[in-house]
C-alpha cells in the first residue's frame, strides 16, 4: 500500500503568476476554439447557401434548355408552314390551278362537260 502524499503549496509569487499564465492559456484556448467553431459554422452555412442556389440554377438551366428545343421546334415548324403557303400563294396566283381547283372543288365544269364525285377523290384544298 502507498502512502498518500500530501504537498502543501508554497504561496510565492512565482506560483501565483505561473497560475495565471496557465489560466490565461486555457481562456485563450477557449476563444480558439469558439472562433473555429464559429468559422467553422459560417464556412457550412455559406456553403449550405451555394449548394441550394446552384442546384437552383441547374434546375433553371434545364427548364430554359427545354423551352429553347421546343421553341426551336416550333420555328422550324413554322418555317415549314411558311414555305407551304408561299408555295401555295404561288399557286393562287395561277389562273389554270384556280381554275382546277373550282372545277373539282365547286363542280364548275365548261361547257358540254359533265363532272362525276368518286368516292376516292380526296383533294386536299
Amino acid at each position: 500500500m502507498q502512502k498518500k502524499k500530501t504537498v502543501t503549496r508554497i504561496n510565492s509569487t512565482y506560483h501565483d503568476q505561473y497560475d495565471a499564465y496557465i489560466l490565461r492559456q486555457k481562456r485563450k484556448k477557449q476563444r480558439l476554439i469558439r472562433r473555429l467553431v464559429l468559422f467553422t459554422i459560417v464556412i457550412a452555412m455559406i456553403t449550405f447557401g451555394m449548394a441550394i442556389y446552384h442546384f437552383q440554377q441547374r434546375s433553371l438551366y434545364t427548364e430554359k434548355k427545354e423551352e429553347y428545343q421546343n421553341l426551336q421546334e416550333e420555328l422550324a415548324s413554322m418555317k415549314k408552314d411558311e414555305e407551304n403557303y408561299k408555295e401555295e400563294i404561288q399557286l393562287l396566283n395561277d389562273d389554270a390551278y384556280i381554275l382546277e381547283i373550282a372545277r373539282t372543288k365547286y363542280f364548275l365544269s365548261r361547257k358540254g362537260e359533265l363532272i362525276f364525285k368518286t368516292p376516292e377523290d380526296d383533294t386536299s384544298y
